[in-house]
């Protein structure tokens, strides 16, 4: 357990900052809760009127799925990422696909409601961990190797596709939106690892005109066609 806070600090961090919301929401009464969710949806409303910290606190609340299933969730995604990538490159990755996601939904209704087209939900509840997580969850199976990367991605985007038809809520163009974020983010020089081979160290090889001259003598060097170089050069094998 130790070995894990110390390599998954970041998740650590999340998990725990998770599991204290859903712990104090649920000893409130109804009327707290519906405020709480108010008051931290990240909605056109409320980033109309500057209330810019509730792209980021929206993220703290499990909503749609039991709360212990979406921190498992979280755990097991983000930890997977953050064992492979370090922290910096999984949290970003995270928070880089529940800004984006929500501001591109969020953003299509500001403008919706800007050209005052009717009709437009400006007071929606816009909270939760799923565009964070499905673009994590995306980037993960996009940089994975062989059949779960053949196969996962398809069946990400096809459930996802699925839950659109079927609900046809905002949320669910978000969780589109994040698929193809995560696949991009992918695609970025920050995620991919170098291809080319390790760096190595010729071995020396012992000079054996050297060795046969006795002590205090002074080797005969070789300038002819062919002494480039000397031995025990390292050789970069990177770009």
């Amino acid at each position: 357990m130790e070995t894990l806070r110390r390599r998954l600090p970041g998740t650590a961090v999340y998990v725990t900052a998770l599991l204290l919301t859903a712990w104090w929401l649920k000893g409130q009464p109804a009327a707290e809760r519906a405020r709480f969710m108010r008051h931290n949806s990240s909605n056109v409303h409320h980033l109309d009127v500057g209330k810019w910290w509730t792209l980021f606190t929206s993220g703290l609340v499990v909503d749609g799925v039991p709360a212990l299933v979406g921190i498992a969730a979280v755990a097991g995604v983000l930890g997977c990422a953050e064992w492979r990538w370090g922290t910096l490159r999984a949290c970003g990755v995270f928070v880089f696909g529940h800004l984006t996601a929500t501001l591109l939904t969020e953003g299509a209704l500001w403008l919706m409601h800007f050209v005052h087209l009717p009709g437009v939900p400006t007071r929606t509840r816009d909270v939760g961990i799923s565009y964070g997580l499905v673009t994590t969850a995306a980037c993960l199976l996009a940089l994975t190797a062989g059949r779960l990367r053949r196969h996962g991605l398809p069946l990400l985007a096809a459930a996802l596709t699925a839950a659109l038809l079927y609900d046809q809520e905002l949320a669910d163009v978000g969780h589109l939106a994040s698929l193809a974020l995560g696949f991009l983010a992918a695609r970025t020089a920050w995620l991919r690892t170098s291809s080319g081979p390790p760096v190595c160290t010729m071995p020396v090889a012992p000079d054996p005109v050297g060795a046969a001259l006795p002590s205090g003598s002074a080797p005969v060097r070789n300038e002819g066609v062919g002494a480039r170089g000397t031995p025990g050069a390292v050789l970069n094998g990177g770009r």
